[in-house]
Formats: structure tokens, sequence, C-alpha cells
């Protein structure tokens, strides 16, 4: 039956706890000083536009004014879960919603150490097919 559905395996944790600034003090100096600033940072380094991170400062107040609350930042959220399901960490939505809306900044902080890792990591090879020798 052509209908299985193949669910992927999260066997990796974070590189770093959610409170490790003393992994990388670069990172959270960054976060604490101007926040947005790296989150604008984390959104550009994951591949997306560098502005989406705006929607959790913009989003409270255009919400509101139409009376309903919004309590989840979406930016900070939806990068976090992209992130984890990429490299395949391990965790759950409810564990992310608790992380973004109650630990912020450690969050964009978290997050920047993660990707600084991984595309340290990340090396390509680029091989270059050899001439044939005529004789």
């Amino acid at each position: 039956n052509g209908n299985t559905t193949v669910l992927k395996k999260f066997h990796r944790t974070w590189n770093s706890g959610l409170l490790s600034c003393c992994d990388d003090m670069n990172s959270c100096c960054y976060g604490f000083w101007c926040c947005p600033c790296l989150a604008c940072t984390v959104a550009g380094s994951f591949g997306e536009n560098r502005c989406l991170p705006l929607c959790d400062i913009c989003s409270p107040t255009a919400f509101s004014s139409f009376g309903i609350p919004l309590c989840v930042p979406p930016a900070g959220l939806s990068l976090r879960v992209g992130i984890r399901h990429m490299y395949g960490i391990k965790g759950s939505l409810c564990r992310d919603i608790a992380t973004s809306c109650f630990c912020v900044w450690c969050n964009w902080c978290q997050m920047h150490r993660e990707l600084k890792i991984r595309n340290r990591d990340t090396s390509v090879v680029i091989k270059q097919p050899t001439p044939a020798v005529s004789k």
C-alpha cells in the first residue's frame, strides 16, 4: 500500500542547553544587548527573511487591536520547530511553545549557538571529473 507514513526519527539533542550561555558568551551578550538583532541574524542564518522576527514584535499589537490575545511569538516558535526538524533534534511542539513563550531570549541564544555549530561543522566536497588521458 502506497499510503504509509514515514516518521522521521529524532535522536539528537541540542548542542547546548537552553541556559548554557557560558558555552558561547558572544551569542548571549549579543542577545542581551540587542535581542531583535540576534533574532534577525538567526532567521537569516536559517535561510529565512531576516525581518521575520519582527512578526514577534508587531503581531501582539496588531492582534490585540482586534481583541485577539496572542502570547506565542510566531517567528520564534516556527524557527525553533524548523531547526529542530531540520537537524533531527528531540523535543515536542508543547516544549517548543513553552520555550518560545517563557524563555524568549534564551530561545534565540540557543538557536543562534546551534546554527553556529551546525554551519561550522558543515563542509562541502566538490569532486571534479578526471579528464580522460588519450595515448
